[in-house]
This record gives structure tokens, sequence and C-alpha cells, in this order.
């Protein structure tokens, strides 16, 4: 096989369960994280020429594990070992360890894995930052950019998470009911973050990064089991499902973007949007609306609008304003102000964001929304400034690209 790209994106896939697989085995990270790196090397030497194995999961579960005890080995530590039977070639045990990955002893090892990043003892600043480097392996400055931090600062946070638990002041150990209620909104948000990762990359990427997405939506779905009854759990698995519903409309045949009132709905997903919106319905009725419901409530209104025109945006700014309530953010408002510029004008909406700009320096989608509305009052000089301020700033050639259509535009006026 000579295009080797199916490797990266079947790595990233399994490594949530192998690194939660080799953590359950070793009950050390740095171990685990150190295994799983091996495992990665010796896929790329082995599966160009001889194709992937039947779960490459499970093969990698093996390897790394196999791979760390010749490490224990080799520095005799004091560590019990497995029987030596376990330790036989791949070929006599790859098919088993594959079925014992539907087992119960590997069924919750990524929830396991997600509540252990999100251990209390760990600051709230740096729980969400190592579970995505962890879980996920999102590089720093991914992650840095989804905080809005610079890399540096992201850099420290993770480090200073690892030493921690490194020191043994965050233990690894199954968190029991209560434990598991005090952090679900850490691992709700982790895993929001997650699915963000993979539907914001440009379509170059999107096959590579596109199973973060679908991984997320499977530990919504996971989270959703246990804990049924949780309206916000609901919420955010509706919001994955209809956010991921428009994948297929989101760029056109040459990797331009087309923004939602543009995208042709035939295309998008009926079947996640139906899923979506029973679940919206569903937590509603609960009456403790939070956060991910009240952002669910809002793509829901974009979901069941058969035509751009259709779309309630007087609802969609009373949600981001319920929202703005619940938990301040600059981006909140930055989303609200495209729908007050749909039901009061853009006016209003440019003098909604203006206060954010220092907020929102280094933020892509600021400049590009500061632009798009500048040009709607007629100030094309600043709008052109912001969209080249834009195009600074934009993590793919998409978003680029998207932006200099509008310069094309003030440029033909």
């Amino acid at each position: 096989m000579s295009d080797t790209s199916w490797i990266d994106a079947a790595l990233t896939a399994a490594r949530p369960q192998a690194v939660g697989a080799l953590l359950r085995y070793f009950r050390n990270l740095d171990t685990a994280e150190e295994a799983f790196q091996e495992a990665c090397l010796r896929a790329l030497k082995s599966w160009p020429k001889n194709g992937p194995p039947r779960d490459p999961t499970a093969w990698l579960i093996f390897v790394g594990r196999n791979s760390a005890i010749d490490g224990v080995r080799r520095q005799a530590k004091q560590q019990p070992l497995p029987p030596e039977e376990v330790l036989s070639d791949l070929e006599d045990t790859e098919t088993a360890v594959a079925e014992g990955i539907d087992g119960s002893d590997y069924r919750d090892d990524i929830l396991r894995l997600l509540f252990i990043c999100c251990h209390p003892d760990l600051p709230a600043t740096q729980q969400i930052p190592l579970a995505l480097r962890i879980v996920s392996g999102l590089s720093v400055r991914q992650i840095a950019r989804a905080f809005l931090v610079s890399e540096s600062a992201m850099e420290q946070r993770i480090t200073r998470a690892k030493s921690r638990i490194g020191a043994g002041d965050a233990q690894f150990e199954t968190p029991g009911p209560v434990e598991r209620a005090e952090r679900l909104a850490a691992v709700a948000a982790m895993v929001y973050l997650i699915f963000n990762e993979g539907y914001s990359a440009g379509r170059a990427e999107s096959q590579a990064r596109f199973p973060l997405c679908e991984e997320a939506i499977r530990l919504a779905r996971l989270l959703l089991r246990i804990f049924p009854t949780e309206p916000e759990i609901m919420g955010l698995t509706a919001l994955l499902l209809l956010q991921n519903a428009r994948a297929d409309a989101r760029f056109g045949a040459d990797g331009s973007v087309i923004l939602l009132e543009d995208q042709d709905r035939g295309l998008w997903n009926r079947k996640l949007i139906n899923e979506g919106l029973a679940l919206i319905d569903k937590a509603m009725r609960h009456r403790r609306p939070g956060p991910y419901q009240i952002q669910s409530a809002i793509a829901a209104l974009h979901a069941r609008a058969l035509r751009a025109e259709d779309t309630d945006w007087a609802e969609i700014d009373v949600l981001y304003a319920a929202l703005e309530r619940l938990m301040p953010s600059p981006v909140i408002t930055l989303n609200r102000a495209v729908a007050v510029a749909k039901v009061r004008g853009p006016a209003e909406a440019l003098a909604l964001i203006e206060p954010l700009e220092d907020r929102l320096s280094g933020y892509f989608h600021f400049f590009g929304v500061k632009g798009g509305l500048l040009m709607k009052v007629g100030r094309a000089s600043e709008a052109r400034e912001a969209f080249n301020r834009a195009i600074s700033l934009a993590n793919t050639a998409a978003e680029a690209a998207h932006i200099r259509m509008h310069l094309d535009r003030l440029a033909q006026d």
C-alpha cells in the first residue's frame, strides 16, 4: 500500500481505547503513553507492508503491552509480570485479544480514562487539556487553539498536570457513582472539545480528523447510558448529532467552506437530525436548562428550517442571550451577534462585538464576522482591514480562501 494516510486515521481512532487499556494494565500514565507510542512506531513499520490487522486497537494494545513489559524487565523493576503464556507470539494471541476488546474487561476503558483525567485533585484548567492530550492525542498547538491561549501556556498546564499525576497525587482508580457525578461536567466539556477539534478541520484534514467527531459522539452516547436521566448529557449528545449531520454539506468540491445559510440541506443527514431532535425534546421536558441543552436547541432550530430563510433567528437570539447569562463568554456573544444582525441589523450587531476585540484579538472568526458586518454597513476600508487580519489568523487554507472571496467582492464594488 503506497498511501499510508489510513494509518494515521486508524491510530487516531484507536488511541483512546488503547491508552485506556494500557493504563488499566500498568497503572502508570507515562508507561501507558510510551507503550502506545512504541506500538504506533511498530505499526508504521509493519502495516504498510502487511496491511492493517483485523482489529487495529487490539493489535496496538497487545504490542504496546509487550513492549512495556520488555522495558520493565530491562529496568529490573519490582513489578509482578503476567504469566509467561500471555507473552506468546502476536500471531498466536491476536484473535483472543481482539475478542477481549468487546468484553467486559475493555468496555469501560475509555470512560475510565476520561474520569481519571478529570480527577478533582487536578485544577479545572488542567483537567480538560490533559484529557485531550492523553485520550485523543491532540497536539499542544491544537489544544491551545481550542482554549484561545498560547502554546507555551498550554504546555505548562499539561506538564504540571502530568507531574502531579506522576507524583501520585491523583490515583488511577475507577471512580464510584458519587465521584462520577461530580466529574461529569468536566468530562462532558472534554467530549465536546474533542468533537470540535474534528469538526473544525478543513476539508483536506477532515478524513483524518473525522474519527474525532465519531469518537466524541460515541463517548456522549456512553455517558448517556450511564446517566440516562441527565438532561445536560441528552443536550450534549443532541448537539453533537445535529452538528455532525451537516458534515457532508460544509465544504464544496474544491474544498471551499460553505456557510450554514448556503448549504444544500438535502445533504444533511436526516437520521442524525431526527435522533438529535428527539433527544433535545426529551431533555427540555425535564425543565432543568443548561448550556448544552441551549446550544442543541439552537442547532435544532437550524435543523428544523427546510430553507435558510425559514430560520427563526429571533428565537436563536433569545437562546443565545440565555446562554450568555448561564456562561458569559466573548465567543458566545460573537455567535449571538450573527442572530442580532439578522433580527435587528448589522449596525447593532457591530456595536455588540466591538468591545470584544481585545479578548478575541487572536480569534479568526471574530475578524471574519466583524469584516462581514462592516461590509454590510458600508465601511469598506475597515472591512478590508478586518478581513486581512482574519486571513492572518486562519486555521486552514479553506478558511483563508473563504475570506479572500469577501476581499474580492470589496474590490469589485
